[in-house]
C-alpha cells in the first residue's frame, strides 16, 4: 500500500488530509480511545508510521482511526490491486456455459415450437343415398376426411366448410362447427354429410333411365378446414373429385388412412 501511495504523489501529498480538519480530533490515541463515546465519527483501525519503516499515515483519517459518520457512504476503501477478490475465477468457463446453455435452450424452443404443416387427406366417400323428385335428383352423401398432425403440440379443428359442384354448379355446402382435439403426432378422421340436389336435366335422364347401365355423376368437392394451436388459427383448403352411383344406395367403410411420416 505504501509503494502505491509513493507513485501516485510525494510525501506531501501524502501527509495532506482528504478530510477538513476538526478541532473534535485530538491526539492519534486520544481520539481512538474515545471512539465508544462519540456518536459523530465511525471509528477504524488506527494508522501508525512504522519506524524504519515504508508505511505512511492514512491520508483519510490522519491515523486517528475515526471519520465523521456523515461521510461513511461516501469513502471507499483501498483494495490492494493484487487482491484475489479483483480476479474473478472461471470467468471464460461461465461465459461459455451460458452461451452453450442459452443456444441450446432456443434450439429446443425453435425445433419443438416451429409449426408444421397439418395434411388433410378425402379418404373417400362413405355413404350415399338418393331419391327422385319430378326433375331433380336429391343426393345425399356421407365422406370422410382425414387429418394429421405433424406438431409437438396439439390442435384443435374448431371449422369445416364444405361446397359440393356438379358441372361447375353448386348443388350443396354445410358449415359445422366442430370442437375435435388432435394430439401432437396424431390422426383423426372426420364424417360429413352434405345434402345435394341436382337439377340439370340430362343428369336427372341419367340418373333414372333404367336403360342406361352406368349411373355415375361425378361431384367437385371443395372444403376449407379452420383450426387453431398455441392461440393461433388459421385455415386450410382442400378438393376431391368422388364418383358417385346416383341410382342405387350404397355404403363403403373406409379405414383411418395411417399418418404420413
Amino acid at each position: 500500500m505504501g509503494e502505491t501511495f509513493s507513485q501516485l504523489g510525494s510525501q506531501k501529498d501524502e501527509d495532506k488530509s482528504i478530510l477538513p480538519p476538526d478541532p473534535a480530533i485530538g491526539s492519534k490515541s486520544a481520539n481512538y480511545s474515545s471512539t465508544g463515546s462519540s456518536k459523530a465519527f465511525c471509528s477504524c483501525v488506527p494508522c501508525e508510521r512504522a519506524a524504519g519503516g515504508s508505511f505512511m499515515t492514512c491520508p483519510t483519517c490522519q491515523g486517528s482511526g475515526e471519520i465523521p459518520r456523515e461521510l461513511e457512504k461516501q469513502l471507499v476503501a483501498l483494495i490492494p490491486y493484487g487482491d484475489q477478490r479483483l480476479k474473478p475465477r472461471h470467468t471464460k468457463l461461465s461465459m461459455f456455459l451460458a452461451v452453450f446453455i442459452c443456444l441450446v435452450t432456443s434450439s429446443l424452443i425453435v425445433f419443438f415450437l416451429f409449426p408444421r404443416t397439418i395434411v388433410l387427406q378425402p379418404a373417400g366417400l362413405n355413404s350415399s343415398t338418393v331419391t327422385f323428385g319430378e326433375a331433380d335428383v336429391c343426393l345425399n352423401i356421407t365422406s370422410i376426411l382425414n387429418i394429421s398432425n405433424n406438431n409437438y403440440y396439439p390442435v384443435t379443428v374448431t371449422q369445416l366448410t364444405i361446397e359440393v359442384l356438379h358441372l361447375a354448379l353448386l348443388v350443396g355446402q354445410v358449415s359445422d362447427s366442430l370442437l375435435l382435439h388432435i394430439s401432437p403426432l396424431a390422426s383423426e378422421q372426420i364424417f360429413y354429410a352434405v345434402a345435394n340436389r341436382i337439377q340439370d336435366e340430362n343428369t336427372y335422364k341419367i340418373c333414372s333411365w333404367l336403360k342406361i347401365k352406368v349411373h355415375h355423376v361425378v361431384l367437385h368437392i371443395q372444403g376449407t378446414l379452420t383450426y387453431s394451436y398455441l392461440s393461433h388459427s388459421e385455415q386450410l383448403a382442400f378438393q376431391s373429385y368422388e364418383y358417385v352411383d346416383c341410382r342405387v344406395n350404397k355404403s363403403v367403410p373406409h379405414l383411418l388412412v395411417p399418418r404420413p411420416p
